[in-house]
Parts: C-alpha cells; structure tokens; sequence
C-alpha cells in the first residue's frame, strides 16, 4: 500500500484546493498512513469486494482501499472536493486509479440504481460526525448486496451502535444496526490523526449483514415500535407504545401476545422482540415512514 498521504500531503492539497474543513458538513481529514492501513485491514477486504466509500475527502482513505478493492464508489457531497479526487488518486495510485468511480451526491440520497455499476459489497467509510448513524442505515436499507463493512465515527456513537440489550446505552441506532447486521467494535482511534483534530475520540465499527430477523413482519413497521419503545425510555413498555397500539391496554395485549412483559422497558429488548411485538400488533397501529 504504498501513495499514502501524510500531514503534509494534506494541508498542501487542501491550500491548493482552497479547501477548509467545515463543521456543517462534518469533515476531520485523516492525515495518518498508519491509520489508513489499520482501517483497511480490518475491513477485511477481498479482491471481489466492491467498496462503497463516503465522503472521501482528500482521498487519504481512497487511496488505501484501491490496491486491496475490486473497486471503489466515492460518494462525496462537496463540489470542489468530488472534482478534485480524480486528479489526487491518478497522481498517488497509478493503475488503481482506473477503479475508481466518483459521485457527486449526498450519501442520504443515493440509492442502489446510481451505484449499480459495479454493485456495492463493502462499506469502508470515515463517516460526516453529524449523519453518520443516518446515512449507514440509509446504505443498509437501499443496498441489499452490501455483505459487510467498517465505519469509523466519534466513539460515542461507535459505542451506541454495537450495545447489547441492559446496556446503557442500547437505543434506536443499536436495535435498527442489529436489523441489518451483526455489528462488533474494531477499536478506538485518536484523535490527533484528523485534521482538524476533533476534542472527541473516534471509534471503529465493524458489521456482518444477515437475513432480518423476521420475513414476515414489514421493516417500518418494526422501527415504528423501535421509536416507540425508545421516544420515553424510561416508562414501562406498556405506556411507551400506547400512541403507536391505540392505547395502553392494546398495547399490553401486543406486548402479551409476542411473549413480551408489559412491565418491561425497551433497553432490555432485543430486535427479535421488537420484530415480535410489530408482528402482533392491533390493526391501526402508527407505521414509521
């Protein structure tokens, strides 16, 4: 893996791009080969893996997927920094370049028909701190032939993404991420390897997709009960979903019906449950969009 950009590298481009990093769009550079290499290898990659990037930036993180990727989509939503890339990738990555596909998009837009050429298996990302749980189930929910990826985002939304049941911070981003894949923490990242340096720390997310956990019950009806379950987290089951059933006691009776306590809270419920209580909900139950 060689054409790495380093610190220098970095802020040469961005001066000649006229580029400054901006909050509004979440973008922190990473500046570390070393980091860049540790991403790449555990992500696990194959020569057959499609990767989908997001925001690619500068290209540090391109040009270490080209060499180990069948190829490369780069999504990026800045216009000087999509038309620059082409031109930063041919320069450091000689034949690879030719694998590179870039798209001038909003990753929360796109949808499997732009990025069908050659379709996406692998999402390989440093994720915008401020859409990065949005846009990975965006991905998940419009790339059925995704099989696996590695995101890295700020460490608190890391942790959120790959908590258990009974943990504190189980919630809505760990249920609907448990929907699509399974999903296990691949280590933290510091934070002096981005530029600008982030006051947080960053972590890395790994995830394997499988099969929902139910065939027959709609994935917007069970994030319905999902939301929910989580907009009142500390009120008993029964009480949280009784706008989404019609009312406390049609709630209890769904929550008894899929084997569910009443009594119990939504941290403590795994996605199979909740796929349960959406399977046994009373007709005119609220449905999320």
């Amino acid at each position: 893996m060689t054409g790495l950009l380093g610190p220098a590298e970095i802020r040469e481009l961005a001066a000649r791009l006229g580029v400054a990093p901006t909050k509004k769009l979440g973008q922190n550079f990473v500046h570390d080969p070393n980091t860049v290499r540790r991403i790449v290898t555990a992500a696990g990659l194959t020569p057959d893996d499609v990767v989908l990037e997001v925001g690619p930036g500068l290209g540090s993180l391109t040009l270490g997927l080209l060499p180990v990727a069948g190829h490369v989509h780069a999504v990026e939503i800045d216009p000087v920094l999509a038309g620059a890339l082409p031109e930063t990738v041919a320069r450091h990555a000689g034949a690879d370049a030719d694998r590179l596909t870039v798209h001038r998009a909003d990753a929360l837009r796109v949808d499997a028909a732009e990025l069908a050429d050659p379709p996406p298996t692998a999402l390989v990302a440093n994720l915008p701190y401020n859409v990065a749980v949005p846009v990975v189930l965006h991905l998940l929910a419009v790339l059925p032939t995704l099989r696996h990826g590695l995101v890295m985002v700020q460490k608190e939304v890391a942790d959120r993404l790959v908590a258990g049941p009974g943990s504190k911070v189980y919630g809505i981003p760990s249920v609907k991420l448990a929907w699509y894949a399974q999903a296990r923490s691949a280590g933290k990242v510091p934070p002096n390897v981005f530029w600008p340096v982030p006051n947080v720390d960053s972590g890395l997310v790994a995830f394997t997709c499988h099969e929902p956990p139910r065939a027959d019950v709609p994935r917007k009806q069970v994030f319905a009960v999902v939301d929910a379950a989580f907009a009142q987290r500390r009120k008993t089951l029964r009480a949280a979903l009784a706008g989404w059933a019609g009312g406390p006691d049609r709630a209890a009776a769904a929550l008894t019906a899929a084997g569910v306590d009443p009594g119990a809270r939504g941290e403590s419920l795994t996605v199979e449950q909740f796929a349960a209580i959406a399977a046994s909900a009373p007709a005119g139950t609220r449905t999320a969009k």
